[in-house]
């Protein structure tokens, strides 16, 4: 079996593909992997409307999930008062739906890419708490109404933590108070009782996140809040949360009664341009030729540490497919991944299991291998 790569197959790829059937061609990841856990990815506009035929074909031949990138964040899909924007929302359902896939919604309440006016009054001041329940509930209840049924699981709240575990002073906390959460989830569940409702945020996998992560979903259930999944987003690097961190989360948010999707994972290969991981996209700093070595490929070796990395993970998350229910990748090659301008915009990366020719890399085939490790 030949198969075109960006580099040579690694010693990882050959022990992959040794494990498959002869004469097979490049193997699914849904059908090796699943169908548990759901093995999704996020897709843009582009693919939704198929001007990216490439990505096309990779997202129906080895995704049987799929989550919305931008198109369902606020400031796309309602970005002025009473003023839906439903057309690429529909076609990114109708896409699901015609590949037989399970559909995320992604995401209801963040600080981050919702318009001025859902804060604020005519006059430019702050609205009280009660207005902005109101535009919530109207925002929150119109979405997932309409795709009710369809869309099977929602991001409900997106990373409403500080890194210390703390809640983030958004206007959504200081303007309605801590339990904007819990009326982000009611909305929602009376809109769709039947989908699953997610908190999702990034490095929860760090005690202290973590733990505020634990002391809030354990104070939501216990109020009796519908929430029913945590995302670990899992924007990692190759070193970065370390594997005993990933499944000391998942099993923690397991006893919790909850089930985990890793949301939004990806692997940042390039060096750390801040003084901790962190997948805050307010994140920005000045390009540089340090930042950015690897402008013309990836070297072997890191090819290699990117292989052994998503192999390491894949190994946890099918450990724990009673707790993992959905890996999802952010992004389907390496050209579309946001980490290429965040937090340095013009960066070249190489996040994903495919390259920017649409092919298959060494890591594909790691995740194979963990695959076939897991079924043993």
């Amino acid at each position: 079996m030949i198969i075109p790569y960006r580099r040579s197959l690694t010693a990882v790829a050959f022990a992959a593909i040794a494990v498959l059937p002869s004469g097979a061609g490049t193997p699914s990841l849904k059908k090796v992997l699943g169908p548990a856990p759901y093995i999704g990815v996020a897709i843009n506009a582009a693919q939704i409307t198929g001007q990216d035929p490439q990505g096309d074909a990779i997202i129906e031949s080895q995704f049987d999930s799929i989550s919305p990138e931008n198109v369902l964040k606020w400031e796309n899909i309602h970005p002025r008062p009473g003023v839906y924007c439903f057309s690429l929302a529909d076609k990114y359902v109708a896409f699901g739906e015609k590949h037989h896939m399970y559909i995320v919604g992604h995401t209801l309440v963040w600080r981050q890419q919702t318009p001025a006016w859902v804060f604020r009054d005519s006059h430019g001041n702050l609205v009280d708490r009660d207005t902005l329940l109101r535009r919530m509930q109207d925002h929150i209840q119109t979405i997932v109404g309409r795709y009710k049924g369809r869309v099977k699981s929602w991001d409900v709240v997106n990373e409403a933590l500080n890194d210390d575990g703390s809640l983030r002073q958004t206007l959504w906390y200081k303007i309605i108070g801590e339990d904007y959460i819990a009326k982000a989830f009611e909305f929602a569940h009376q809109a769709d009782p039947g989908a699953i409702l997610t908190y999702n945020d990034y490095d929860l996998e760090y005690p202290r996140k973590r733990a505020g992560a634990l002391a809030l979903i354990t104070k939501l259930k216990r109020e009796g809040v519908p929430v029913m999944m945590v995302g670990m987003q899992g924007h990692v690097s190759l070193t970065q949360p370390s594997l005993k961190q990933e499944q000391k989360t998942i099993l923690a948010f397991g006893k919790l009664g909850v089930k985990v999707a890793i949301s939004e994972l990806d692997v940042d290969v390039l060096p750390r341009a801040a003084k901790r991981l962190t997948a805050n996209i307010s994140l920005s700093v000045h390009p540089s030729a340090a930042l950015n070595p690897y402008t013309n490929g990836l070297p072997d070796d890191v090819e290699q540490q990117l292989a052994d990395r998503y192999e390491g993970l894949f190994r946890i998350y099918l450990a724990h497919r009673d707790i993992v229910s959905r890996v999802t990748f952010w992004g389907v090659t390496d050209a579309s991944s946001w980490l290429n301008n965040w937090p340095v915009k013009g960066r070249t990366n190489y996040p994903l299991l495919f390259d920017r020719n649409g092919q298959p890399v060494p890591a594909f085939f790691a995740v194979l291998k963990a695959a076939s490790a897991s079924a043993r």
